[in-house]
């Protein structure tokens, strides 16, 4: 029989695809829909922009310590990869399952209740419809994913132009035509975790997250090693300045009270006021499709977490799910594995509690990884480094110091959420222990059949 030719992912994403796939990636749902959430638990108009600030410089910080490491490890699987390299085989397949079982569905099921909502406004849909318009728009996005990582790529090239009309619309009617002050309005109504500084900041790491993302392509990406952390670096500072424009511009626009009772509605609100009827239903499809275009960047990189896995024969059913298709090269059975996690989070979730526990989770794994840094430098001191962080190691240390100020926030925040989270991966280590002993069965098995041959 004739044994089928290999096929392997093709590395033919350059600078300009990898960026779009950052910034697409990060402007999502989050600058558009947190808004409230940050100044109810920021607890005033100061500290909520404080709070955007200051999820920035984290995501900095832990940007160029990661680049360090993605300059190192460029391979597909990203975070993957750097946790097995580091601390050894358990803890990679940890932050995988992680990833492809809770963080990465809960961050695309978010993203499409989020996008269920803005669409159901725009098109007068009863509410009852949202799950069915997520699951759709989810499983659409999908589709497109299962072709070649080209349509992915200017898919996300054209959804990061057209998300900046938006947000640029935003900027420019807050700097000018806004009449409010952006600093020093206090919220007299709040919720019970009103003043939550932490919290607060980790509502602003749901808009930022995504920035790490593009590592999970490292094989698709040309010369990933110069690449990966120019991607990274000038991705997430050109966010950071346009999420502190965007967040000052609705704080100029709309009393800090209305912005609380108006909750994930406030920005179409704004762009009605703005901009009439007709502008804010042209303002409310770029939001729309700023959301899709973060969706697709997701889906186009978490599969390759699950093929990354399946690969190396870690998952159950690792030969179905590392199975690439011959002509569009992607891995089609592990995007539709996602898919089908991701509808069952749509049905039996909230957006708002899964994007805070995603974040959570995903930095317990960022807080190893940036100690990895230290770790790495130890291991191999004369190893040539393309790219070292700057300021270091002043800037993995705040790196470490923001991240576990964030994670006992939502620890001391929400200690059920917490342990839930902490059992979804922790059911991991048995699946682990499981397929690395059925892979040593197989390999003694192979052993044996060579010997008596």
């Amino acid at each position: 029989m004739k044994q089928q030719k290999e096929v392997s992912l093709d590395r033919d994403l350059g600078l300009w695809s990898a960026l779009a796939l950052v910034i697409g990636t990060i402007i999502g749902a989050g600058v558009f829909v947190r808004q409230s959430a940050v100044l109810d638990d920021a607890g005033s108009t100061t500290m909520g922009l404080f709070a955007w600030f200051a999820g920035g410089l984290l995501t900095i910080t832990a940007g160029l310590t990661i680049a360090e490491i993605a300059s190192q490890m460029p391979e597909t699987g990203g975070l993957y990869v750097y946790m097995e390299r580091i601390y050894g085989k358990m803890w990679g397949f940890l932050s995988g399952w992680m990833q492809i079982i809770f963080y990465g569905p809960a961050m695309i099921a978010s993203l499409g209740a989020y996008l269920a909502i803005l669409l159901s406004d725009f098109f007068g849909f009863p509410s009852k419809y949202n799950v069915y318009l997520a699951i759709g728009t989810i499983v659409a996005v999908g589709i497109l994913n299962l072709f070649s990582n080209r349509y992915g790529a200017t898919f996300a090239i054209v959804t990061t132009i057209c998300k900046l009309v938006p947000v640029a619309a935003l900027i420019i009617f807050g700097l000018f035509f806004g009449n409010q002050s952006a600093f020093g309005q206090s919220l007299v109504t709040v919720h019970q975790t009103a003043g939550n500084f932490g919290v607060a900041i980790l509502a602003t790491l749901f808009a930022f997250d995504g920035w790490i993302l593009v590592a999970n392509l490292g094989g698709e990406i040309k010369n990933p090693r110069k690449l990966l952390p120019q991607a990274i670096m000038f991705g997430i500072l050109a966010v950071m300045v346009i999420y502190l424009l965007v967040s000052y511009g609705v704080y100029r626009s709309v009393p800090a009270e209305q912005i609380h009772k108006l909750g994930t509605s406030a920005i179409p609100y704004i762009a009605n006021k703005a901009f009439g009827d007709i502008g804010g239903k042209i303002l409310s499809i770029g939001i729309i499709i700023s959301i899709v275009g973060c969706m697709n960047g997701k889906i186009m990189t978490f599969p390759r977490i699950m093929y990354a896995m399946a690969k190396r024969g870690q998952l159950p059913f690792s030969k179905t799910l590392s199975y690439l298709h011959p002509k569009s090269h992607t891995p089609i059975f592990s995007t539709i594995a996602e898919l089908i996690i991701v509808t069952i989070m749509i049905i039996f979730s909230n957006a708002d509690r899964l994007s805070e526990l995603c974040i959570f989770t995903v930095y317990c794994f960022y807080v190893m990884a940036f100690v990895g840094v230290f770790l790495l430098r130890k291991r191999n001191p004369s190893q040539k480094r393309v790219f070292s962080t700057p300021l270091y190691p002043i800037t993995p240390i705040l790196a470490i110091c923001g991240s576990l100020f964030v994670i006992v926030s939502e620890i001391m925040s929400d200690l059920p959420g917490v342990l839930t989270s902490f059992v979804l991966v922790g059911i991991g280590i048995p699946i682990f222990y499981y397929e690395s002993k059925k892979n040593r069965g197989s390999i003694a098995d192979d052993s044996e059949v060579k010997n008596q041959d």
